[in-house]
């Protein structure tokens, strides 16, 4: 039987960072789903690959042959992709961007007008993708450009262009013994149970629990949530509270459930990215909405 493209795509990714762990993180699956798979080619390819122990990951004779093989079949067919991709937008006259919550802000109205005075045959198509890939597709290829918050995983893969920097705030139900309050210092909200986006979502993860501002504190997690829609569910059923962008507490206003602004907390980032190899005139274009 042959490998999958996927499946080399794991095992080059575990060749070159010679950690299950870290492969994992920038391949943005689990680790016991990226052993599995490594074992899977191992079995179809009837060789073992990789010598690993609890301590390192090393590749055998054979792993090292089929290293540069991989890598150069991935390179083709992500050539392909793009090539085919590229002949479909320009086909379809259709430039897609993904996003994992409401932009408002009037981003998405401005980025409409002015895209269609610079192509107005062409359209634009938003996609919304689960916080279980914070790239919002782009790093699987499913969409052109993004709407991401920062950190993301891999960031130096991508190009950003921030187009809001905002102060973070809490969302709670309405019963909640700080929800009649002007603002609250992070400090006080240390012992709440906090719903936390997939652990796929790595340093965006961590951003959103405020990981880097509770000095060594371990953090409660109440719930973990794939969406906007389960988010607010869980703060409605007492799982805990999230941190949110300040812009985003309008656009996400809901019976029951208030915001209230925290003291002590950096600032939340939202992007527009795109991959760096990307040169195409009509994302350009489209980056052009947003930048100028």
């Amino acid at each position: 039987m042959d490998a999958h493209l996927r499946d080399l795509r794991y095992f080059v990714a575990v060749a070159e960072e010679l950690s299950f762990t870290r492969a994992a993180e920038r391949l943005f699956v689990s680790q016991p789903a990226l052993s599995k798979q490594i074992r899977q080619l191992e079995e179809q390819l009837r060789v073992r690959l990789l010598h690993r122990d609890r301590r390192s990951v090393s590749l055998t004779a054979a792993g090292r042959a089929l290293l540069p093989a991989a890598c150069e079949m991935l390179l083709a067919w992500d050539g392909a992709q793009r090539a085919v991709s590229d002949a479909a937008a320009s086909e379809a006259s259709v430039v897609t961007v993904g996003m994992s919550t409401s932009i408002g802000r009037g981003l998405l109205a401005d980025m409409r007008e002015r895209f269609a005075e610079r192509r107005p045959t062409w359209r634009i198509r938003f996609r919304q993708v689960n916080w279980d890939d914070p790239t919002a597709g782009l790093g699987e290829g499913d969409v052109d450009v993004a709407f991401v918050w920062l950190p993301i995983p891999r960031q130096d893969a991508f190009n950003v262009q921030v187009v809001a920097e905002e102060p973070r705030c809490v969302a709670l139900r309405d019963d909640h013994r700080f929800a009649g309050r002007e603002a609250i210092a992070f400090e006080e909200l240390l012992d709440e149970p906090f719903i936390a986006l997939p652990e796929e979502a790595g340093p965006l993860r961590d951003f959103w629990l405020a990981l880097d501002e509770r000095a060594g504190r371990p953090v409660r997690i109440g719930a973990t949530v794939s969406n906007a829609d389960e988010t607010f569910a869980a703060i409605e059923d007492g799982s805990g509270v999230v941190l949110m962008a300040s812009g985003n507490a309008a656009i996400y206003r809901r019976p029951g459930i208030v915001t209230v602004p925290v003291t002590g907390l950096s600032p939340s980032r939202l992007a527009l990215a795109w991959r760096t190899g990307d040169h195409r005139t009509a994302v350009r274009d489209l980056l052009h909405t947003a930048t100028g």
